[in-house]
């Protein structure tokens, strides 16, 4: 091809266009327009090919065309065009890319950290000497092209330079380049350089502001007053996150939300309850003061509280809910997620506008901590998905005393993780607040536009050490010179305002004292919504309070519904072709339901599902293999092998279209199941199971177990009704996934907290299932479910149990054995049972009880004690257990066992010797060890 289009640095030319090999269709596009009508499209455009069509005789459109096309063959980043032309068009390409370099790098110089700690980052891109410009061309005048921060399309240099620095350098720095959607980067540019160019508040706008500045330092120094030397985590020096949240609140009532919910860590929790969310003050104080004390529950320190209420904004009402949080930081962070995700499905809100997620978090934590990585990688997924949270960083710039960047991170930003999902990124200098009500404006309405993620770093500082308490002038010297001598952002706005011309010397301080008699008085000091507004979409958790595990729930459904529900899971759309393995699966599944086969555990868990669905209860199952199941017995969610497409038939089965949602979770435990608990903890009747990959999976959100789902009511008074199916078994596969660690959470059992069952039969499992929705009573399940057990052949049931049967925590012996032949009576929990009565029966043992222990906690004492008084001639009792003596239910569970004994009888244990390992790694070893316990248990 006779042409001078060559190849040469992408940095010279195309760092502005983000086009590359992959847009070349888009490119030639443009080319097209403008051989047709050229003034459709960007002037910079127009000269660009202008330039093309000029560089030489012997160019035809033809070339060009497969000039474009080349593109699409080669490296991104190689890929730009050489044309000739005088000294002012190679200037002109180089205004282009200063323009880009501010966009892109403008952050690193920008005046974000009110300390003056920061000092930016030198980018030799940001420098006019690295073009080659001089002083004598600040004043030329040049091409601008899509830069819109002049309104104008032609300016000097100086004008260029100077309105850069003003957008990209000042109070905000902006980070997007990372971005490859096209309309989101053009969305931004224009908001940064034409909305925040000419950003400006009214008058009552700015008087707004102040109140809330005032607010934010009133309460904390009311509190540091009265309640000296007590904790409260003050947001003094990140004052300005009261009038951010205040904005993206009525802002987002304005983009149609009704309901916010806040996640946040403890600094500064005591000042968003007061002056956003409206907590009356004398109830806060309350805590400082120990008053007003629930004897039933355990409670918990004032600044992991919630809350939720009905605020009025001058854009209608908002619910607004601070959720409960432990000081284990980030871990709130998806259980909002979850709580949002059912709010949005409760008010049918498919596009997810109505209710919306803040995120607020520590800057330390923010880079520190892996579930923020998680929750990230989840915002996006389609089963997670909440379109989008506002992440609001408090960047103190120091987390505890760990304050060089060099110590707390490895990127240049606390926010370099953020970028895993390309949002726009704003730091922003707490002490400049009409720059925070930008930045709040902004990140709601691009979470309204492209339902994503946004980061706002608010870069400030904390007036006081970590607590009250602590002196950080130890560990960082300079930092708090700095801020002892720095007015409090308060004073420092309202001096601009008197500046401005718009308050006077005293109108803070009567805006301070005002304040302080709306503390003493120990009034609301928000406005709240009236009554005919008030939250409308709340479930109802009340029949739930106060119950008893021992209600009584009728979990059997007839024969007749069962082989009816059974005929509708049987069916497939025509033509849909299914993988042969899974087609016998079905195929035997269809007999069971039929009657002509015993039933095993995926047909009865599946009815479980369906009844439930049939009865009006929505479903969601959750974890990393939950549609065909990691032991692959499942098999609800179907793949044509022709099509790829998927049928799930159990979302046929209710004639109401009740939902179930079959989730394939990304490879998370921690952020996952925080998810799934905070989503059922707005669901009352919503069955919510997560389904960990192995019971050992569990070991990674143990943060979840220990401060939500076992405590959470105690400390909270939050019910929640989550299952958990926890896979455990020991069949010779090495200390990883044997054990789903049951010790764990029978030692976590207390004031019924929590049940955990041991299911070991297809029938338990449909009524355990069924029982959790239909009794009036909600708690979290732990379940140690099975693996090896799913197919054993006598882990079977009928039709007729589960029509006629419940589920029962104690299964008495179920061979034809004379109770007063019996010498001995063993008793167990799950898979070892199987192993227990195969060696009896081979033995021919007659003189040998074995009792299954099926509901561990709470533990069914009654229950069993009426089982035993069966063999109450009988002085010994066995536990016997797979795991080792100091794991497992041995420990404890002993004493309950002991309580239900007669006086005469002793408990003894069989089983593996304690052990510092879950299981051996040796199969021949865990072999011999299994044919040990059994023998031990039976001899």
């Amino acid at each position: 091809m006779k042409t001078k289009i060559q190849q040469r640095s992408m940095q010279d030319l195309w760092q502005d266009s983000y086009l590359s090999g992959g847009n070349d269709a888009y490119l030639e596009g443009l080319y097209d327009t403008y051989l047709k009508t050229p003034e459709e499209i960007a002037p910079e455009w127009q000269a660009y090919f202008k330039q093309l069509a000029n560089a030489g005789t012997d160019v035809s459109h033809e070339d060009i065309r497969n000039y474009f096309a080349q593109l699409a063959r080669q490296p991104a980043a190689n890929v730009v065009v050489q044309t000739s032309g005088s000294g002012h068009e190679h200037q002109q390409e180089k205004i282009i890319d200063l323009i880009s370099a501010y966009r892109s790098f403008g952050h690193l110089r920008a005046n974000i950290d009110p300390l003056g700690l920061y000092q930016g980052k030198h980018h030799p891109t940001l420098e006019l000497s690295y073009y080659g410009f001089t002083d004598t061309d600040l004043n030329k005048t040049y091409d601008v092209g899509s830069f819109a921060g002049l309104n104008k399309q032609t300016a000097t240099l100086n004008e260029i330079q100077q309105a850069l620095r003003k957008i990209y350098c000042g109070s905000i720095g902006i980070e997007y380049a990372h971005i490859w959607e096209l309309e989101e980067l053009e969305w931004i540019q224009q908001r940064m350089e034409k909305n925040w160019n000419n950003f400006s508040l009214t008058k009552d706008e700015k008087l707004l502001v102040l109140n809330r500045l005032v607010a934010a330092d009133g309460l904390e120094k009311y509190i540091g007053f009265k309640y000296v030397g007590q904790k409260r985590f003050s947001l003094e020096g990140g004052d300005s996150l009261i009038p951010m949240l205040g904005t993206i609140i009525t802002e987002g009532v304005g983009n149609q939300v009704k309901e916010i919910i806040i996640g946040m860590a403890h600094r500064g929790r005591l000042n968003v309850l007061v002056n956003v969310l409206g907590k009356e003050s004398a109830k806060v104080f309350a805590g400082f003061e120990g008053k007003n004390i629930e004897v039933n529950n355990s409670g918990d320190v004032k600044y992991h509280m919630g809350f939720s209420s009905d605020v009025k904004t001058k854009k209608g009402p908002a619910h607004l809910a601070l959720a409960f949080n432990p000081s284990h930081l980030e871990i709130v962070s998806p259980v909002v997620q979850g709580s949002v995700r059912s709010r949005q499905r409760r008010r049918k809100d498919t596009e997810k506008v109505l209710a919306m997620p803040i995120q607020i978090h520590g800057d330390a934590a923010f880079s520190g901590q892996g579930v923020v990585m998680e929750t990230f990688n989840m915002s996006l997924a389609r089963w997670f998905t909440v379109g989008g949270s506002i992440h609001i960083v408090i960047n103190n710039q120091v987390g505890f005393t760990t304050s060089d960047p060099r110590d707390a991170r490895s990127g240049l930003y606390c926010t370099d993780v953020a970028k895993m999902v390309s949002p726009p990124i704003l730091h922003v200098n707490g002490n400049d607040p009409e720059a925070v009500v930008f930045a709040a404006k902004f990140a709601v309405d691009y979470r309204t536009r492209f339902k994503k993620d946004v980061v706002i770093d608010l870069v400030c500082y904390r007036r006081h050490g970590h607590n009250e308490m602590d002196e950080p002038s130890a560990t960082q010297p300079l930092m708090y010179k700095i801020v002892k001598a720095m007015p409090t952002p308060a004073v420092m706005y309202a001096t601009k305002l008197v500046k401005e011309g718009l308050i006077t010397d005293t109108t803070e301080q009567q805006l301070a004292d005002n304040y302080r008699n709306q503390l003493d008085a120990g009034k609301c000091v928000v406005e709240l919504a009236t009554a005919d507004t008030e939250y409308e979409f709340a479930n109802n958790w009340e029949p739930f309070i106060g119950t008893e595990w021992t209600a009584k729930a009728k979990t059997g459904v007839p024969i007749k519904k069962l082989m009816e529900i059974g005929k509708e899971l049987s069916k497939l759309p025509d033509g849909f072709v299914l993988q042969p393995q899974v087609k016998k699966v079905l195929e035997a599944r269809q007999k069971m339901m039929e009657g002509e086969l015993p039933l095993n555990w995926g047909c009865a868990e599946t009815l479980a599902y369906a009844t439930l669905l049939d009865e009006n209860y929505p479903i969601r199952l959750c974890g990393q293999d939950s549609g065909r199941g990691t032991f692959s017995h499942r098999h609800a969610v179907l793949h044509d092998q022709n099509t790829d497409a998927i049928y799930i038939p159990l979302s046929h089965v209710s004639a109401n279209q009740v939902q179930i949602n079959i989730v394939d979770s990304l490879l998370s435990e921690e952020a996952v199941l925080a998810f799934e608990y905070g989503y059922a903890s707005a669901e009352p009747n919503n069955l919510v199971i997560w389904e960990a990959q192995y019971g050992d999976f569990a070991n990674g959100a143990q943060v979840v177990f220990d401060q939500f789902i076992s405590s959470g009511e105690q400390k909270w008074q939050r019910l929640c009704g989550l299952v958990v199916l926890l896979p455990h078994g020991y069949e010779g596969q090495g200390p990883e996934h044997s054990s789903a660690r049951l010790e764990r959470y029978l030692q976590l059992c207390a004031q019924h907290n929590i049940q955990v069952c041991v299911p070991t039969t297809p029938a338990q499992v449909f009524h355990m299932l069924r029982r959790q929705m239909i009794r009036p009573y909600r708690k979290p399940l732990i379940v140690m479910s099975p693996k090896s057990m799913l197919r054993h052949p006598l882990a079977i049931s009928s039709l007729d149990e589960l029509a006629k049967g419940e589920f029962q925590v104690v299964i008495p012996e179920v061979d034809d054995i004379n109770p007063k032949s019996v010498d001995r009576v063993i008793l167990c929990s799950g898979r070892v049972y199987y192993d227990l009565l195969e060696k009896r029966r081979e033995l021919n043992m007659t003189n040998r009880a074995i009792i299954r222990i099926e509901q561990l906690y709470p533990f069914p004492e009654e229950q069993l004690k009426d089982i035993l008084a069966t063999y109450k001639h009988v002085t010994d009792i066995v536990w016997c257990q797979e795991e080792p003596m100091n794991q497992g239910a041995w420990y404890s569970t002993q004493h309950r066992i002991i309580s239900c004994l007669g006086a005469k009888q002793q408990l003894t244990y069989a089983g593996r010797p304690p052990s510092a390992s879950p299981a051996v790694g040796y199969l021949s070893v865990h072999v011999k060890e299994q044919e040990t316990l059994i023998m031990q248990a039976l001899k």
